[in-house]
């Protein structure tokens, strides 16, 4: 692919600490120089957690005049905390927010949950009423199905109304079967949906922690994948096998028309950056 052809972007989570995220900076920074990249989204962290790391880095990286999204999780903060949060935003001049419904953080109490909202389309409904066209607005999007979600054609629908509420854009959960994204695309399309769907795509790096997160978030792993990873007898080898099956899944994506490539770093740059010198002429 030609770097200038496609939507390129990144995805991290929030540091714990000041000197984690001056790090963060210098990687977003090292990025920038070196691939032609749309924007990097930034995490509320895992289960709703690092609100205020979040607001921290994503102030930051906007003092280096790098374009930066917000993910803005709705389930557990109240109506004014969201609000005041975008307000946030806007003044930074963020422009665009990536509007979910977030992870139940543990520490949350549920009844205080369930006032606030049930789903990112109640989040799709304020921002619209309360910042009516100040930001682009961006959801995701399940191809192998949320784990919460009954059957696939709800899913369909779900995101379809997504784009109804106000949505521009979406990004995918990361997969690595192709046939699951063109034929979720292919319903979707069926209804008139013209909005881009960008595929999520996770390098390979650590087996195990896939292994574990994939069977939380409903993304699936095909056999041959996980037959390929067994034979490997070294962590170089997995790095080898990983990267070739993900160059391939990105090739097939882009060949069939995929708009972009969004990347699931877990603040790890270099497998992305590996994979991507191997697509980029």
């Amino acid at each position: 692919m030609n770097k200038n052809e496609l939507e390129i972007s990144f995805e991290f989570f929030p540091p714990n600490t000041n000197d984690k995220i001056k790090e963060l900076l210098n990687l977003v920074k090292t990025l920038y120089k070196k691939i032609n990249i749309t924007f990097c989204s930034i995490t509320f962290g895992a289960g709703g957690s690092n609100k205020k790391n979040t607001l921290e880095v994503i102030k930051t990286i906007k003092k280096n005049n790098i374009e930066c999204v917000p993910h803005l999780a709705c389930i557990s903060n109240s109506k004014n905390e969201i609000i005041q949060l975008i307000k946030m935003y806007k003044n930074i001049g963020i422009k665009t927010i990536l509007a979910l419904r977030g992870d139940i953080n543990k520490t949350d109490n549920i009844k205080t949950i369930t006032n606030n909202f049930i789903n990112s389309l109640d989040l799709l409904t304020l921002i619209n009423k309360k910042f009516y066209k100040k930001f682009a607005l961006i959801v995701s999007a399940y191809p192998e199905m949320h784990p919460n979600t009954i059957n696939f054609d709800k899913e369909v629908c779900f995101i379809i109304k997504k784009f109804l509420f106000g949505a521009n854009k979406a990004i995918t959960q990361y997969f690595y079967d192709p046939d699951s994204y063109f034929y979720f695309l292919e319903k979707i399309i069926k209804y008139g949906v013209e909005q881009p769907i960008i595929p999520g795509i996770m390098p390979i790096i650590n087996v195990k922690n896939l292994i574990k997160f994939s069977k939380k978030c409903g993304a699936n792993i095909p056999k041959w994948i996980y037959k390929k990873l067994e034979s490997c007898k070294t962590d170089n080898d997995i790095e080898n096998i990983g990267k070739e099956i993900v160059i391939n899944l990105c090739e097939i994506l882009i060949k069939g028309g995929a708009q972009g490539l969004h990347f699931y770093t877990l603040n790890k740059i270099e497998p992305t950056l590996n994979i991507l010198n191997e697509l980029i002429t």
